[in-house]
């Protein structure tokens, strides 16, 4: 049976944020906390909102892949005339599944999804992973990128 892809329902959540968890620890998170309930609490939010989509790859009724996208908006500015972004994240695949076009099948779907929400730029903060796939998608560096930690 091939892979079948579907968007994320609230009745998805609980192996979503599984999967969200197992693939922080792959990209070598080390804090050990709890994020289950935080992330249940910020997936339902956005979900009803309409500001967080994912789109599941499904292998016989069992979820295998994940992607995710969150609306942002901030003020526009000439890259982004909207000012609304899309925030990339949770893109992960299981280990059996990789390397067979299912994540870059997940990330087309969840680009257009921020295209139709009129986003102007999509970003990511991508893993060593990620890297190749969204520099062959199209994706450039942007090297001015930076955060500090509250």
């Amino acid at each position: 049976m091939p892979i079948a892809y579907r968007k994320l329902t609230g009745q998805d959540v609980a192996r979503f944020i599984e999967m969200r968890i197992v693939q922080l620890r792959e990209e070598g998170a080390t804090e050990d906390i709890d994020l289950t309930a935080a992330l249940e609490d910020y997936y339902r939010r956005h979900l009803a909102d309409d500001t967080f989509v994912s789109w599941l790859a499904v292998d016989r009724d069992r979820i295998v892949a994940t992607s995710g996208i969150s609306i942002v908006e901030k003020p526009p500015y000439f890259g982004c005339p909207t000012g609304k972004i899309g925030l990339l994240s949770s893109m992960y695949t299981e280990k059996a599944y990789r390397r067979q076009g299912i994540a870059r099948e997940l990330l087309g779907r969840v680009v257009e999804e921020a295209r139709l929400r009129g986003c102007g730029a999509v970003q990511i903060t991508a893993s060593d992973m990620g890297v190749y796939l969204y520099g062959s998608y199209g994706f450039t560096k942007n090297g001015n990128f930076m955060q500090y930690k509250l």
